[in-house]
């Protein structure tokens, strides 16, 4: 299926673009929504009630990325087999990712349910706040089913080369989830209950119709109709990718919880503009996730099909398009971080929750930057399965980050915590970079 093989024939950087924008623009949504979910409890339900979200995000992450790493894992190997013209075992190799993950989610629901409150206590949650907390938390463990198998379906589409039909079906969801939110908090006054429910239904419908399609997908690759559902070969290859990124950013995760409990501690108004800060630098992030993602699968792709110097010339290309995108964000950061709280609070913004998410995202526009070449060395390295160098070198990362945050937050305030972040990227990047240019995959030889 030649159309389908431009990731190996094209010129990279038009390759990657063709890869990277329908992801940037379903991310793009993806993130709007989550964004609204915080506009419109903020405004319709109160600062407390945001405060309570923004509680749980760094808890509900290890969640998150124990999804996202399934699908990275399945989708090395998958592209691998890609660009091997394999497609027996390929599509061998969707079924086994799809009948793993799902089973480890089910066993993830019952861990999140049985540890919600003695986390968030743990966490320091504001007790204003707590009970929002836990009610949220409970109704999206539910839907953790439909979490991981659409991120495992999603990556299985880009691991094709076909990122469009993600897009899709995350317009679908979005544009569902934000219609949910406003008549379930607005309409029928649920709170933060109704958020959860908005994500949960609209993750829910996506998933099965995205099954759907993948199924019809995969008959264009092979007839044969007796492919064992689970093999295990496969399903170690695939782990042994997937563990290092879902270990990694668990780990990050539960570090940043580490870091939650700190910014608890000044209280639901700061609460409130850090949480707002947070979901700008998602919003930022937006295009990282999207050329980390490209660069993963290109480069698995050119692996497979044995084309090093198309991954060199496309991670020159990446790097060129980080570095426009960063411009960007530098001089929106800048000019807009007021009217962005406003929008988000609305007449419920406090001086203090103003203070704190103004100086958290125009700090962001400086260095969101070095967060984007971190993740497209990352991105290259995992597209050759050479993950123990960039896990390292994330964890390095997220010590520093914790261990300045937590031990310097309290003294300096709570500033501390987003100065201490470009601290941890630029060693992440320094370290996974050094590693890139000592390989010899990547050169070729």
């Amino acid at each position: 299926m030649p159309e389908n093989e431009y990731l190996i024939s094209e010129k990279p950087g038009k390759a990657l673009l063709r890869f990277a924008v329908p992801m940037i623009i379903g991310n793009f949504f993806q993130q709007t929504y989550t964004m609204v979910d915080s506009m419109v409890v903020g405004r319709y339900v109160g600062e407390n009630a945001l405060a309570a979200i923004g509680a749980c995000y760094s808890f509900t992450n290890i969640f998150i990325w124990s999804a996202v790493g399934g699908g990275i894992g399945s989708s090395v190997v998958v592209s691998r087999l890609f660009g091997e013209r394999d497609y027996r075992r390929m599509v061998t190799a969707v079924r086994t990712a799809l009948t793993m993950f799902l089973l480890i989610s089910v066993g993830l629901l019952v861990i999140g349910l049985a540890v919600s409150r003695p986390v968030m206590v743990l966490l320091r949650t504001p007790t204003e706040s707590l009970d929002d907390s836990l009610v949220y938390l409970n109704i999206y463990f539910l839907g953790l089913p439909f979490l991981f198998l659409y991120n495992i379906i999603s990556s299985m589409f880009n691991a094709l080369g076909n990122s469009c039909v993600p897009l899709y079906f995350l317009i679908f969801s979005s544009v569902l989830n934000i219609f949910l939110d406003i008549w379930f908090v607005k309409s029928f006054q649920m709170g933060v209950a109704g958020v959860a429910w908005a994500t949960l239904i609209a993750q829910g419908i996506s998933s099965a119709a995205s099954f759907t399609v993948l199924l019809q997908t995969l008959k264009k690759y092979t007839a044969e109709r007796k492919l064992p559902l689970f093999d295990s070969t496969l399903a170690k290859q695939m782990w042994a990718v997937a563990w290092p990124s879902t270990v990694q950013q668990s780990t990050v995760s539960i570090g940043m919880m580490v870091v939650q409990s700190v910014v608890n501690t000044f209280g639901a108004a700061a609460l409130a503009g850090y949480s707002t800060g947070m979901r700008i630098e998602n919003y930022c992030c937006v295009p990282w996730t999207a050329f980390n993602s490209a660069i993963s699968t290109y480069t698995a792709q050119n692996f497979g099909a044995k084309k090093s110097e198309r991954i060199r010339a496309g991670f020159a290309s990446i790097s060129r398009m980080i570095l426009v995108c960063s411009v960007v964000f530098f001089v929106v950061l800048q000019a807009a971080a007021h009217p962005i709280m406003r929008i988000f609070l609305g007449g419920n913004l406090t001086s203090e929750a103003e203070r704190v998410g103004v100086a958290y995202i125009r700090w962001d526009g400086i260095f969101i930057g070095l967060l984007g070449f971190k993740m497209a060395i990352d991105g290259t390295l995992r597209g050759a399965a050479d993950t123990k160098a960039f896990t390292i070198a994330n964890l390095v990362n997220l010590g520093t980050r914790v261990v300045l945050s937590f031990t310097l937050a309290p003294i300096v305030g709570i500033q501390m915590v987003w100065i201490a972040s470009p601290i941890g990227w630029g060693i992440n990047a320094l370290i996974s970079g050094l590693h890139l240019r000592k390989t010899k995959w990547f050169w070729g030889k």
